[in-house]
């Protein structure tokens, strides 16, 4: 098993809901691999309510949670990342700046939790629903021969990831 650390950073347009809950899964289901960043193109500013709630429920962590712009990672003295992945569709329209060190990108899209409209109990679902989907595809990320896989393989294996249950656009398989 490789020893080498992986820097992912996870994005989305708010950087408020489906990032901030993909960062904390990987934090805590990636401990010693992974290194887990989130941001947005245009972040609100604080963090949805509703996602610390359902990280802290589901026993995730939620300190250092914050909305963040994705300038600060690729300032000078930013981690270089191993990974870039979008995880709204406004994300992954968008031009992203260049990131230091040629990242792998993927496109993993889902349901804004925070656009869910209905009860209390309604709007806590569409989280937790999100959560499900992104602990899934994280589950798969984290799975990977990483230290053995060849660039071509694991771009294919990102996209895939990005295509499973919940996919929101997902970009085309491969013919």
């Amino acid at each position: 098993m490789s020893d080498q650390m992986y820097n992912v950073l996870f994005l989305c347009t708010g950087n408020s809901a489906r990032s901030i809950l993909a960062e904390s899964i990987l934090r805590k289901d990636g401990a010693g691999r992974f290194q887990s960043f989130s941001a947005g193109s245009t972040p609100k500013g604080l963090v949805h309510p509703l996602a610390l709630r359902t990280l802290k429920n589901m026993d995730y962590p939620t300190d250092r949670m914050r909305s963040k712009s994705w300038a600060e990672f690729v300032e000078p003295d930013a981690p270089v990342m191993d990974f870039v992945l979008t995880v709204c569709d406004n994300a992954a329209g968008e031009v992203c700046p260049v990131w230091p060190g040629q990242p792998m990108t993927a496109h993993w899209g889902i349901e804004d939790p925070a656009a869910a409209d209905g009860t209390g109990l309604e709007k806590q679902a569409a989280f937790v629903t999100a959560f499900r989907y992104l602990k899934n595809r994280i589950d798969t990320f984290v799975n990977l021969p990483l230290g053995s896989i060849d660039k071509l393989s694991l771009g294919t294996q990102l996209r895939e990831i990005g295509r499973s249950d919940g996919a929101t656009h997902p970009e085309p398989k491969a013919s």
